[in-house]
């Protein structure tokens, strides 16, 4: 499904909800999509009416959303909150290596990218390893299971059947900001909500400045998403 917007066409990703009490549209600048939401008691006839009537407003999104970061040689990314540029040669290894200010990586010159993203998972998973288990100790509560992923919409996620899951790219994020995610997923371990329980125990354990790394994330976080994003 696919809506017209000037001229272009955007895949229309629709759902519904059981919660949704309205309808609602977003544009999804990273992804380069249309997100539709609506009540499970509306017809799609209806909702896709109103998407249309939004066409100037998602139009004018899109039109202003910052382009996609290929990564190529020559590109820009943080790695731990310090900027390292991608050098490649075929003289180099084919697993990425950051050496100083630079990641660099060898192999066919077409599969950088995909080289780089696998290396900074990895990475992730390790760094995060070694964060889970020390906000796990000052919680007082068991290691759960992690993953790695590449949520739109979270930065982290917990689950009830004691399982966290973080975004791969808060590893370029300054090491508070990676941290007070981590923290925030471990508070949940013993809080489901975000209850004043669930705050003191968060203050208690994280060793930052909890809001300054909210802020950061606020205004910086829509950058990493768009490290590696598809070409639109």
């Amino acid at each position: 499904m696919e809506i017209e917007l000037e001229g272009r066409f955007y895949p229309l990703r629709v759902r519904k909800l059981t919660q949704a009490r309205s309808i609602a549209v977003s544009a999804d600048t990273v992804k380069g999509e249309v997100r539709l939401t609506m009540p499970r008691y509306a017809s799609t006839a209806q909702a896709l009416r109103f998407a249309q009537s939004k066409a100037d407003w998602l139009a004018a999104r899109f039109a202003d959303a910052l382009p996609p970061v290929p990564i190529v040689d020559g590109t820009e990314i943080a790695f731990a909150g310090e900027s390292h540029v991608i050098r490649w040669s075929t003289a180099f290894n084919r697993k990425p290596k950051r050496i100083g200010g630079e990641i660099r990586v060898g192999g066919p010159e077409n599969r950088i990218e995909a080289r780089v993203i696998s290396w900074m998972k990895d990475q992730a998973r390790d760094i995060y390893a070694d964060d889970l288990a020390f906000y796990c100790e000052r919680a007082e509560t068991e290691l759960p299971t992690l993953s790695v992923g590449d949520a739109r919409r979270r930065w982290g996620s917990c689950s009830g059947r004691k399982a966290i899951r973080l975004s791969w790219r808060l590893v370029m994020a300054p090491p508070t900001v990676r941290r007070s995610v981590v923290a925030h997923e471990v508070a949940h371990l013993r809080h489901m909500d975000h209850s004043p329980a669930f705050y003191a125990l968060l203050d208690e354990i994280f060793d930052g400045e909890r809001r300054e790394a909210d802020r950061w994330l606020k205004q910086h976080g829509s950058a990493l998403h768009l490290i590696g994003a598809p070409v639109r």
